[in-house]
């Protein structure tokens, strides 16, 4: 049952030859991943059929090895096995689980080395089967996550040392095997590792061997262990001497009152040994666990998790600067279709002034706060704290060097205003046509703003409806007011988004960001939901969004800071409490 954890000195390294390839790179491989399971970076992992000692894995503690039998691993094949993946370590969950149990031992079993040479070995092997739920219950303490592997080794390391498969074992039901099947599975269970669901067959079968009393006193015993610290050897060979006098001598016999007078205890008529209660209350627990670890969702992995983001990220990004390709055209570009412009004409002198109103509001709308930094000095200029002055005077009149620092002042630094980011897209479907000739005007007086403010500024304007066209490119200013005709069938408001994305770098830092959406939000569900997709992506990297509407009944998008428009010549004030608000909103 022990020989998973081998505390000789003299033992060495087991000398294996692997068969087949793979086995040394995924032995690296495993040697590169157990110093964050195990919090130390000397251990040397060895994974091949054969290894091990006998044991499903073991822990070598004079030369910081651990070995891993890769019998276990059939029928993956080790040159595919990528345990740097937590997604990949699902197909080989036992052997993952033996390693972390291994790197269990090699961080929790310190007092095992100092056991004095005259110990009783009886008292030895009930500390170390002691050993086996404590230093799992110190491992999920130290890394919850690495429960689920735990788990799904118990079948693995568990049988090895009860030795499930020995034909003698079925039949055997004494005290000192219950009391041994009581310290594995349920002290697993006080553990924190199975639950008592899982257990309850065991629990039954060892109640009834042992009584419930002195199954209570040796469920005090493994209690205790979990408390002791991983370098006591006194403690635990205490408690393993504890576990001896409760148990007492065992005789290594079936008591008569469990006997079954119909069976002579070796062999069915088949010649197959008879499982006795207690072999049968074992299976039964480990078929629970191995359907629970089954059905279980896998722990999470950061670095997996990051890289599905960059991966989704990065997609995203080429998706909206294609998008932005397909808009913001050359000029040589077709152009057939509907969503068309219907003309031009000169500005109106309310929408110039609109414009300057809402550039001060935008040139404004990117500051941060200025930031207070505390500092201590021992001289002036700032204000003094008598606790400072008296500890100072205190070191003086000890004879030592002045340290305290009783003087303390505040600066305040100004951050500086970061560069903008306009992006606005006009709705021209045909829900929109009573209100074409305000969105026109609110899409050139938004533009003209932001190119007027004294902050660097980029803008972009589209219109959508059946298709996405430009109406002002980064890096222009509209001089005039750009007319259209709304009466478009279909809002294809996600290739705007996209496209404005693409050409802006709305979802990239480094500038406050705003979005700006001139809709009823009458749109098409597969439309709308992609269309949400891409705002929540948007607002989750620090971009505003500002949904302007024509009127109370419109259907903005969620997370959207909503602006009602009336006059736009006449609410540029308005609409630009609205952008520093959503701008605010975002960077805070």
């Amino acid at each position: 049952m022990t020989a998973h954890t081998i505390a000789d000195p003299a033992a060495t390294g087991s000398a294996v030859f692997p068969a087949a390839p793979g086995w040394d790179t995924l032995s690296a491989a495993l040697t590169a991943e157990v110093p964050v399971i195990a919090d130390r970076d000397d251990l040397l992992v060895t994974i091949a059929p054969g290894a091990g000692h006998g044991a499903p894995a073991c822990f070598l503690h004079a030369t910081a090895m651990i070995e891993v039998d890769g019998t276990h691993l059939h029928p993956v094949d080790p040159a595919t096995a990528r345990p740097h993946l937590t997604s990949d370590r699902k197909r080989y969950a036992p052997t993952w689980g033996a390693l972390t149990h291994e790197c269990a031992h090699s961080k929790h079993t310190r007092w095992h080395a100092a056991v004095p040479d005259d110990t009783d070995p009886e008292v030895l092997d009930a500390a170390l089967l002691l050993e086996e739920p404590r230093i799992e219950h110190a491992q999920i303490r130290r890394r919850p996550d690495d429960r689920h592997w735990l788990r799904a080794c118990v079948k693995t390391i568990v049988t090895g040392g009860l030795k499930l498969d020995d034909p003698a074992f079925p039949a055997k039901m004494t005290p000192r095997d219950a009391a041994h099947t009581a310290a594995l599975f349920l002290g697993r269970t006080d553990g924190g590792i199975l639950t008592r669901a899982e257990t309850a067959p065991v629990a039954r079968a060892v109640e009834t061997v042992l009584g419930a009393e002195k199954l209570a006193q040796l469920r005090a015993v493994w209690r205790a262990a979990f408390r002791i610290v991983d370098d006591d050897t006194d403690a635990m060979l205490d408690l393993g001497r504890r576990w001896c006098e409760i148990i007492g001598p065992d005789p290594d016999t079936t008591p008569p009152h469990l006997s079954d007078p119909t069976d002579d205890g070796t062999a069915d008529p088949s010649g197959t040994p008879t499982p006795s209660p207690l072999a049968d209350a074992i299976g039964k627990t480990l078929g629970k666990v191995a359907r629970a670890v089954a059905r279980a969702k896998l722990p999470e992995d950061p670095a997996e998790i990051a890289a599905r983001k960059k991966a989704a990220d990065d997609a995203a990004r080429r998706k909206a600067d294609k998008a932005a390709d397909g808009v913001f055209a050359a000029p040589g570009r077709s152009r057939d279709g509907d969503t068309a412009i219907s003309g031009t004409r000169p500005p109106t002198a309310a929408e110039r002034t609109a414009a300057r109103v809402l550039s001060r509001a935008l040139t404004t709308a990117g500051v941060r706060d200025r930031v207070a930094t505390k500092s201590t000095s021992p001289i002036p200029p700032g204000r003094l704290r008598m606790r400072g002055a008296l500890a100072r005077e205190a070191q003086r009149a000890a004879g030592a060097m002045p340290t305290a620092e009783p003087f303390t002042r505040t600066t305040r630094t100004p951050v500086p205003t970061p560069p903008l980011r306009l992006g606005i897209a006009c709705d021209v479907s045909g829900s929109m046509g009573a209100f074409a000739g305000p969105v026109a005007s609110t899409a050139w007086i938004m533009a003209n703003a932001a190119a007027q403010t004294p902050v660097p500024a980029d803008t972009a304007t589209v219109i959508f409806g059946a298709h996405v066209r430009p109406i002002t490119r980064p890096g222009t200013t509209p001089r005039a007011v750009t007319e259209f005709a709304a009466r478009d069938d279909w809002e294809a408001i996600d290739t705007a988004i996209d496209a404005l994305d693409g050409a802006l770098g709305l979802s990239q830092p480094g500038a406050a960001r705003l979005l700006v959406i001139v809709s009823d939000g009458y749109v098409p569900d597969p439309l709308r939901r992609n269309a949400q997709r891409l705002v929540d992506r948007l607002r989750a990297t620090g971009c505003a969004v500002l949904w302007i509407a024509p009127h109370h009944r419109c259907e903005p998008l969620t997370g959207a800071t909503v602006h009602v428009m009336t006059d736009p010549t006449t609410t540029a004030q308005a609409v630009g409490r609205a952008a520093t608000a959503a701008l605010r909103a975002a960077t805070a």
